[in-house]
């Protein structure tokens, strides 16, 4: 559904597409949380109404209300303390729980196959039915095999998670192309100064 690997970060409030999986790349519209405020990523109903569309999950914007969008941001702050928690090792948030499990009781959108049979397609989503889907993704990414396969970048001023789906589990960056990089000059110019 989702181009994962789309990476150009030139500017810090455009959307990431890294996480391998739609409930991580949810928790990646919160950015460079290590500041005090962050990047708020969408900071209103549109902006995840677009987020929606970047991510795949709907081919055109669906309608976001004020409080459907509050509830967006608890459910992508509950995602990220569980898959945080998980990197982490830490036991996992309750309340944490409570938020993605009441999201992930919800129905998602209907789907249908296209005529010719070649793919499946949402029928007329609404945006509570998305971040269900959301939800699911998220539960279905904690409860499973993959739970052990999430990591936050080793990049020190980034703080977005992934899915290392890497064959050896080795994976070090949300982004090669862009904090791996990064990383790595940065690595480089420290030697070349000695």
């Amino acid at each position: 559904m989702n181009q994962y690997h789309r990476v150009v970060f030139q500017d810090e409030a455009a959307f990431r597409f890294v996480g391998g999986r739609v409930s991580v790349d949810l928790t990646a519209t919160r950015g460079l949380r290590w500041r005090d405020r962050g990047v708020e990523r969408v900071p209103a109903p549109a902006d995840l109404a677009r987020w929606f569309v970047e991510a795949g999950l709907t081919a055109s914007p669906v309608p976001v209300s004020a409080a459907t969008h509050r509830s967006a941001l608890e459910l992508r702050e509950a995602l990220y303390r569980l898959m945080r928690g998980r990197v982490l090792g830490e036991p996992l948030d309750r309340r944490a729980i409570d938020v993605v499990n009441g999201w992930a009781a919800k129905a998602p959108p209907a789907v249908r196959l296209t005529a010719d049979g070649s793919e499946k397609r949402l029928v007329k989503p609404t945006a509570g039915e998305l971040l269900a889907l959301v939800a699911h993704d998220g539960v279905d990414l904690l409860g499973g095999p993959h739970a052990n396969r999430l990591r936050e970048c080793s990049r020190d001023t980034c703080t977005l998670l992934y899915l290392d789906a890497s064959r050896a589990g080795s994976r070090r960056w949300c982004s090669m192309e862009v904090c791996g990089s990064r990383d790595k000059m940065v690595r480089y110019r420290r030697r070349d100064a000695e």
